[in-house]
């Protein structure tokens, strides 16, 4: 286990299961633990976890936002149009409604956020192998 996988499966919040749900709107293995999932309130808090490699598609929250909040390894952040950013934990991104986005980890790190939601996701085409691999 490298020190990128250790930090992330030991972090503060349980790493929780395989994203099945999900898996078809990522490229590779992802993991997720609801924290917060009260259907009182318009707001889902979540720890996701990204094996190295891993990204979600591109995609796009209506009607809401979504904070990342990174806790663990090194991952990217991407707007479309604008340059991708490298993430470290302490990182906050905050993305806004209708902002088409992506983010998981580098190649060669796990990467972990607590990633605070609104809205309605609207799922789109994967990050390109090559589009991903120019990132350094």
């Amino acid at each position: 286990m490298n020190d990128s996988e250790k930090e992330v499966k030991d972090g503060l919040f349980a790493i929780g299961g395989k994203n099945i749900a999900f898996q078809k709107n990522f490229i590779g293995l992802s993991y997720h633990n609801s924290l917060v999932k009260d259907p009182d309130i318009n707001v889902t808090v979540s720890n996701v976890s990204f094996e190295p490699s891993c990204r979600n598609n591109w995609h796009i929250h209506h009607n809401g936002y979504q904070i990342l909040l990174v806790t663990g390894g090194e991952g990217w952040y991407q707007e479309w149009g604008k340059p991708a950013q490298k993430l470290h934990p302490g990182d906050v991104i905050v993305t806004h409604d209708g902002v088409k986005h992506w983010h998981g980890a580098t190649k060669d790190s796990w990467m972990s956020h607590i990633a605070i939601t609104a809205g309605t996701p609207e799922w789109l085409e994967p990050v390109s192998d090559e589009e991903y691999g120019q990132l350094n």
